[in-house]
């Protein structure tokens, strides 16, 4: 697979500092300094489905199929990236510090890599006349300010987006394996590592289709001085890589439902609308490439309808396209970095919609890299040594920026607040913010920000749902219903907005009302536990108790091991006079919580009743040594004591 061509010039007697450990020592003292006050970042956004929500985590094993029910998420199609969060899980469980030490690892990887391929590529025949004195340096800058760009936070602070991270790592490990692949007396080991790495970003993420093809657009560039000589050359090696598409096409197939819910054509948006708004993101990413602000977490989901919003972006790309392909014939090495930046965008950016984020800056992780490499070689050329001191700067304000930029994600309320703060128009954002609020007890806030959001998009069930539920936690039972009402206007019929309007009009005083409401819930979803549950206790609040034990027997054919409801069956069984069934509903509530004192409080309440003092003592005491201040027990045991003469 390899072929004779000059060696690189060779390098005797180097200095420890223009040495490779010396280079990947920088790197990641540098990147380590960037991200220290990451590792405490909590859990946000996709994270909370993809890692917190995800039981696949639990076993190594397992992790390697990513659940198909959590589609349209980072993880979704994609076993190594699923596997990788097993690996974390492994090592920490829902403590987040292991995650973020791999996210960090990964990125370092990357990092040294991409030093590699430059000093590398810097040192081919062509340009090691011009380049090589300092081939070193201008490797391990462009390594550091790709590593240390504040655009790149997102697919390494973010922990769900390690899928964008660990695709940079294999797709430039390739790329470096083929690289030395391809240099004299090359051993056939770099090859096979060239494909490898493609299988692993084949398993990791779809953008990794385009790595064969860009190998043999470098093995044109720089490599060879025509398509022919290129195959001639390297075509085994380039067919190699290329085999790597059938195992992408092989998670297609099996997995295509899994990204279907967020990508692809029929989803609600033209291509042409998802073209027109790639291109406004585009130049938005190159902005932050030179100038990272404001970044932003979230972009929403907005889309561009007519080309007049966006007609001098689209021209500016149109030229940019048209100047790659006319340097990828005349300046092959200038075109190869046009077609990086293209080729890694496009399965995201360009016809094919992703409704779930039109925008995100993770998706500039790799297509950074040549910004980066364009910049740092305008800057030496430009001004040589004095460069190099330039872009060493520039490398300590982007790392800078970084910590600052890792602080907004300190708390899931700081990180949304940002978002929102950024983008306005964000009504996603908005009604996360609220979930957030809702969870710190912060309901005010939570619903002014779920009405803000409605403002911004209106008559988004979920929402309307959400603001219905802080209603009644605020006490308003009456806003609460009209809420829900909403949602059952835009929705007829729908069975969480029945249980919830049903919940409402109990609290609010209407329990026919509401028990009507509940009742339709159940029918409309039998399965629905806590539909059945919220039924059976409005029908026993309500005195219905017939009623309601034929819930609660529906419900505990469903969950046998639903301590609660065992132990609330009892409490109507007793209401019914039917105390050896009640004892023994309560009896099995004791069983599958021993430890909870209530239960045995309760357990011997209904033993009393039934005239066995002398057990139902024994549970209250039982009660007691689980929880010393139980008063009821206290008082109950007392009581008992009396009754057997024993106070």
């Amino acid at each position: 697979m390899a072929f004779a061509r000059p060696a690189p010039a060779p390098t005797t007697n180097l200095l420890y500092w223009r040495t490779p450990l010396f280079a990947a020592l920088v790197i990641a003292a540098a990147a380590l300094g960037a991200y220290f006050n990451s590792f405490a970042v909590p859990f946000v956004f996709d994270d909370e489905l993809a890692i917190v929500g995800n039981s696949s985590l639990r076993s190594l094993w397992t992790a390697l199929t990513p659940p198909p029910e959590l589609t349209g998420l980072p993880i979704s199609g994609r076993p190594l990236v699923n596997f990788s969060f097993g690996i974390s899980h492994a090592i920490s469980g829902s403590a987040v510090w292991s995650y973020h030490a791999f996210n960090l690892l990964v990125h370092v990887a990357a990092g040294l890599v991409l030093f590699g391929v430059v000093r590398r590529t810097l040192r081919q025949p062509g340009f090691v006349a011009r380049f090589d004195e300092h081939s070193f340096e201008i490797a391990l800058l462009t390594a550091a300010i790709w590593t240390l760009h504040p655009l790149q936070t997102e697919s390494v602070t973010y922990i769900s987006q390690r899928a964008e991270a660990l695709l940079g790592l294999f797709y430039l490990l390739a790329l470096w394996c083929f690289i030395r692949a391809t240099e004299p007396a090359a051993s056939t080991g770099w090859g096979w590592g060239a494909f490898a790495a493609c299988l692993l970003g084949m398993a990791t993420k779809e953008v990794m289709v385009s790595a064969p093809i860009f190998a043999a657009l470098y093995a044109r560039s720089f490599l060879a001085d025509s398509w022919r000589e290129t195959w001639m050359r390297h075509g085994r090696l380039l067919l190699l890589l290329a085999s790597s598409w059938l195992l992408l096409a092989w998670f297609v197939v099996q997995e295509g439902g899994a990204r279907g819910v967020s990508a692809g054509f029929g989803l609600g948006v033209s291509w042409w609308s998802y073209l027109l708004t790639q291109c406004d993101a585009i130049v938005i990413y190159l902005g932050l490439s030179l100038w990272p602000h404001p970044l932003v977490l979230d972009y929403g989901t907005a889309i561009v309808r007519g080309v007049g919003d966006v007609w001098w972006q689209g021209t500016f790309l149109v030229a940019l396209f048209a100047g790659t392909i006319w340097a990828l014939v005349w300046r092959p090495a200038i075109g190869c970095l046009g077609a990086w930046f293209f080729m890694i965008l496009a399965p995201s950016s360009s016809v094919v919609p992703l409704v779930g984020q039109t925008m995100a800056e993770h998706r500039m992780y790799l297509p950074l890299a040549a910004v980066v490499v364009s910049v740092v070689i305008l800057i030496y050329v430009r001004f040589e040594r004095k460069g190099l001191a330039v872009l060493t700067v520039i490398a300590v304000v982007l790392a800078v920026t970084t910590v600052r930029r890792n602080a907004d994600y300190a708390t899931t309320i700081s990180i949304c607040e940002d978002t929102v703060a950024k983008r306005p128009d964000n009504a996603r954002a908005m009604a996360l913010l609220a979930d957030y609020y809702r969870r710190a007890g912060r309901l005010e806030d939570a619903r002014r920000s779920l009405e803000r959001s409605l403002a911004v998009e209106p008559g988004v069930i979920p929402v309307l749902n959400n603001l219905g539920n802080v209603w009644q936690e605020l006490g308003d039972a009456g806003r609460a219903v009209e809420c829900f009402q909403q949602v059952l206007t835009l929705k007829p019929g729908d069975a969480t907005a029945l249980n919830n309007l049903g919940n409402a009009l109990v609290l609010s005083g209407r329990a026919d009302d509401g028990i009507a409401q509940l009742a339709a819930a159940v029918r409309a979803a039998p399965q629905a536990v806590g539909t059945r549950t919220n039924l059976a206790h409005a029908l026993a609040q309500s005195g219905r108790m017939p009623e309601a034990a034929e819930q609660f027997e529906a419900l505990l054919r469903a969950r046998t091991d639903d301590a609660e409801a065992h132990a609330s069956f009892g409490n109507v069984l007793q209401a019914l006079g039917r105390q050896d069934e009640a004892i023994a509903q309560l009896q099995a509530a004791v069983r599958l919580q021993p430890r909870d004192a209530d239960l045995h409080n309760r357990l011997g309440t209904a033993l009393g009743r039934a005239g066995q003092v002398r057990k139902a003592l024994e549970q209250f005491q039982e009660a007691l040594r689980l929880n010393p201040a139980h008063e009821s027990a206290h008082q109950n045991a007392a009581r008992a004591q009396r009754l057997l003469g024993g106070g």
